[in-house]
């Protein structure tokens, strides 16, 4: 067996510079051979920032190179799909940057394509199913410390206004819940173990970049409900308490814990409040490592394609029962 995966990485976005390249050179099974971007000297100066052995001046140069293995590509989300088909096309195992597409459609074409594949993995980067705490309080659900899970409330926000920014442009798939509204639709599904039957929302749009600035969502479920709030135009906030008939558990980062950080959850039951403490760790590497493994040991991924085409339903239909001002049926 290969002691690591040789890796290209598509495009220098802030999220591969600041996250993704620094976690997978520190990742178990990770090796970052090259790096591309479409100004080469952009791609040159990343390189020589991480000794990153290859820099190309074209996407389509690092999915030639034939020593390339997988790839993870951080484009914009307009991008994804596009990009990861080529790649797939081109022999490449494929991680994925979230949302995985601009829409369930274009996703599934991109199903389509994987299925061409079998022996090339795929997959979606939703990097917090694989901290510490999450499989600790998945765990705790489906245990039933928390008695039966009711309901969940969480919130995910940050203040852009630049009209230069990704995130506000409509084009390339901007807006509050394709950029951080898809955790909380995420968690909910995840912890439910279950789709939504329904969903009723109430969406404000920016006036000129025409992307939700605000989405105020309630997600029913067989046995309960997920209440959140999204919004690239408030203050900095993440925030998550579950609910259950004879307890609680609340984070205290629950997205994006820095690397460098311990992270705590708190548990509630009978009226004492019990902390957990998780060690730092970079849930970047540990994705990055739990994908190559993968790739290496010829397993099945640890989440599927499937699941991000859901996530992007939700989403649509969440937008569908903001414009139609009453609650959809999934």
């Amino acid at each position: 067996m290969e002691i690591a995966i040789r890796w290209g990485i598509l495009g220098t976005a802030n999220i591969a510079i600041e996250s993704i390249i620094p976690a997978m050179i520190k990742s178990e099974y990770c090796l970052i051979t090259g790096i591309a971007s479409r100004n080469i000297k952009k791609a040159q100066q990343v390189a020589g920032k991480f000794r990153i052995p290859k820099f190309y001046g074209s996407y389509q140069e690092i999915l030639d190179d034939k020593e390339i293995e997988a790839v993870y590509i951080p484009l914009p989300n307009h991008l994804h799909v596009p990009w990861a088909i080529k790649a797939l096309k081109a022999g490449k195992h494929v991680l994925l940057e979230k949302p995985i597409a601009l829409s369930s459609t274009e996703a599934l074409k991109l199903l389509e394509e994987a299925r061409k594949h079998p022996r090339l993995k795929i997959m979606e980067g939703f990097m917090y199913k694989f901290h510490p705490q999450w499989i600790k309080v998945k765990k705790m659900i489906d245990n039933g410390r928390i008695g039966t899970l009711k309901t969940i409330q969480s919130s995910f926000s940050f203040f852009d206004d630049n009209p230069k920014s990704i995130v506000n442009n409509k084009e390339y798939g901007g807006g509050s819940l394709m950029d951080i509204g898809c955790y909380p639709i995420s968690i909910s599904r995840f912890l439910f173990d279950e789709e939504p039957k329904s969903v009723t929302a109430s969406i404000e749009y920016h006036p000129d970049f025409k992307v939700d600035i605000l989405a105020s969502v309630i997600l029913d479920f067989e046995h309960g409900t997920s209440t959140f709030f999204s919004s690239i135009q408030l203050i900095d906030n993440q925030k998550v308490k579950i609910f259950g008939t004879k307890g609680s558990i609340e984070f205290e980062i629950p997205f994006n814990p820095p690397a460098n950080q311990s992270v705590k959850i708190w548990f509630e039951k009978e009226g004492k409040k019990k902390e957990l403490e998780f060690k730092a760790c970079d849930q970047y590497s540990l994705q990055a490592d739990m994908f190559s493994l993968a790739i290496m040991e010829q397993r099945k991924i640890p989440v599927n394609l499937d699941d991000a085409i859901n996530n992007m339903i939700v989403i649509e239909k969440i937008k569908e029962s903001a414009r139609l001002g009453k609650r959809v049926n999934l």
